[in-house]
């Protein structure tokens, strides 16, 4: 089986970034470096394994999904050989996505 391309919407970059900065002014940088490099690894499973994460329960579409990587929500779109990371959120946060990703995909 092909392996798919991982991607990162700027959305998602600025979630990882957020994340970071926020355990820096908590005064444990080194927590949450450590998070995202943990985030990113659970990621990177996606490149083999696109459909590993569940379908996202608000919206129920098949190429809509998410990872869960405690206390976050890891959502992605999974299209034919592509998966693109389009949030990294809290879990206990409500999900909106950004315009267009919850479009039926191109098939």
């Amino acid at each position: 089986m092909p392996k798919a391309k991982v991607t990162l919407s700027g959305s998602a970059l600025r979630d990882l970034r957020g994340i970071r900065a926020w355990y820096a002014e908590e005064g444990v940088a080194d927590v949450g470096t450590r998070l995202v490099a943990d985030i990113l690894t659970h990621i990177e499973q996606l490149t083999d394994h696109p459909d590993s994460g569940r379908v996202v329960p608000e919206f129920q579409q098949p190429f809509l999904r998410e990872l869960i990587h405690l206390p976050f929500r890891i959502v992605y779109r999974h299209d034919p050989g592509q998966v693109r990371v389009v949030r990294i959120w809290r879990s206990e946060r409500r999900l909106r996505l950004p315009p267009g990703v919850d479009d039926a995909p191109n098939r």
